[in-house]
């Protein structure tokens, strides 16, 4: 089998290389192309690559894990998605289309000055490095256990060669590039979920009216928690919480509004948000109906299921139980998931360090060698993750990334939400501060009140930030 799902993986990158050469032939190799695509991308286009971005291969195993612990309540915060898109599209893009630099963080220069400018670009720098290398770690493990361990093929030499693929079809085109297989990648992740939901409700004996039944009546259809405000799937506290999220993981992050950017007028750029933000609610739908399916042919069949929830799916792949279709399905998935969140990253990675810290974003070769720069760091901080072997470093590396978005979060509300001045040599402290402070707090209620946090601790971050500046700022 491993023969047969490493050939797949080669097939699959040669059709993003072609479709990378067809998009890049006759284009000049300049760096406004590479940005934002010379902001000539369609909304649609970019509108289903932002998709595929988002979602990731390890969402792709996580959302359906989700659903033995909590039931379908995970898409309480997939419908505060939706208002925290729409809140991007109307009170931050506005803000970014005037800005002539493709970098987002140019706005704190504007607002603040150049600590804040500086600031902000290298929280998203170490943000989204350590989270994109978190992301790429857990996917290139699966794939090794279930592909390249089989025919001997070491770890480093499969996760050299996931990188090594982004970097060929991404290396000219960048932005111009991604908004197309980006495209093409999310097509591939939901036929290729759609197909696995397909074989497990045939096995089930399941036709369309009993997919609806199970997801209605099931042991595990529970949607909303309208009761226990001390549980942390309250209906309230998940919808603002995924508001919140959507709002600084999109709308303050360069990956995902250097997309938006590549579409040439705003009001497009507002369309792309609104449906872009409304698919996430089907399409997690999808994602939790896949996790009912797996649980409900485990408990029919006897099969004793991994203790975590994200091992379900490739436990089944790796097992054999619904043979080769649902074993190519899965890696196409979890490559087309994981394909299209990494290069986009790469590309906004090599776009903040030559805008904001080289400060050259006409430089083309800096460009070039900054974006094999960022591939090399990749791997190497993925090696560390690797070399440590510690599943809790995962789960400490994505608090790490929660974390740097409050800051973020804090300054953008401040410099948007009041005209007032404050002290830009402080803002790198009050920066640094305010997650420290966070997680005393944080293992303070923990120890003396049995309160643990949730997404809300990245409000509360936002919140002690904005505070601070608040503190020093006075009157203009």
């Amino acid at each position: 089998m491993g023969t047969v799902l490493i050939s797949i993986l080669i097939a699959y990158f040669a059709l993003l290389m072609i479709v990378s050469r067809l998009i890049s032939h006759g284009r000049r190799d300049g760096n406004d192309v590479f940005f934002t695509a010379g902001g000539n991308a369609s909304w649609w286009v970019v509108s289903i690559g932002m998709i595929g971005a988002s979602v990731s291969g390890v969402s792709f195993l996580s959302v359906p894990g989700m659903v033995g612990n909590i039931g379908f309540r995970y898409l309480q915060t997939a419908l505060g998605f939706i208002l925290g898109y729409i809140l991007i599209a109307r009170v931050l893009l506005p803000v970014y289309y005037r800005l002539p630099s493709p970098s987002i963080y140019e706005y704190l220069d504007r607002r603040f000055g150049r600590n804040a400018y500086k600031t902000g670009a290298w929280f998203f720098l170490l943000s989204k490095l350590f989270g994109t290398a978190a992301k790429v770690y857990v996917i290139a493990l699966v794939l090794h256990s279930i592909a390249f361990a089989p025919l001997g093929i070491p770890f480093s030499v499969g996760v050299f060669m996931i990188i090594f693929m982004i970097w060929l079809y991404t290396r000219k085109g960048g932005m111009n590039t991604i908004v197309w297989t980006d495209l093409l990648q999310t097509v591939f992740m939901v036929l290729a979920l759609v197909l696995i939901i397909v074989t497990f409700a045939h096995e089930l004996g399941l036709d369309l009216p009993g997919l609806v039944e199970l997801a209605v009546n099931s042991r595990w259809s529970q949607y909303f928690e309208f009761h226990d405000w001390s549980s942390k799937q309250h209906f309230v506290k998940q919808f603002l919480s995924g508001a919140f999220i959507a709002l600084v993981m999109t709308g303050l992050d360069q990956d995902m509004i250097q997309k938006n950017r590549a579409i040439r007028t705003l009001k497009q750029s507002q369309k792309n948000m609104y449906w872009y933000g409304s698919a996430f609610v089907p399409l997690n739908f999808l994602f939790l109906l896949l996790g009912v399916l797996m649980l409900q042919y485990a408990s029919v069949n006897g099969i004793e299921l991994p203790a975590g929830g994200d091992e379900y799916l490739p436990f089944y792949v790796s097992e054999g139980h619904f043979g080769m279709l649902v074993s190519v399905c899965f890696v196409i998935g979890i490559v087309s998931a994981t394909f299209s969140s990494a290069d986009s990253s790469l590309t906004s990675l090599t776009t903040s360090f030559c805008v904001d810290v080289a400060e050259k974003k006409d430089d083309v070769m800096l460009r070039k060698r900054v974006h094999i720069m960022f591939c090399v760091l990749l791997v190497a901080v993925i090696y560390l993750i690797r070399e440590v072997n510690d599943s809790s470093l995962i789960d400490l590396i994505y608090v790490m990334v929660s974390y740097t978005y409050g800051p973020l979060l804090g300054m953008f509300a401040f410099g948007l939400f009041t005209h007032r001045r404050t002290c830009d040599r402080a803002i790198p402290y009050i920066s640094i501060a305010s997650p420290m402070l966070c997680f005393v707090i944080e293992k303070y209620c923990a120890t003396a009140f049995g309160y643990h946090f949730g997404y809300e601790l990245l409000m509360l971050n936002g919140a002690i930030t904005f505070t601070g500046l608040l503190s020093l700022s006075k009157s203009t």
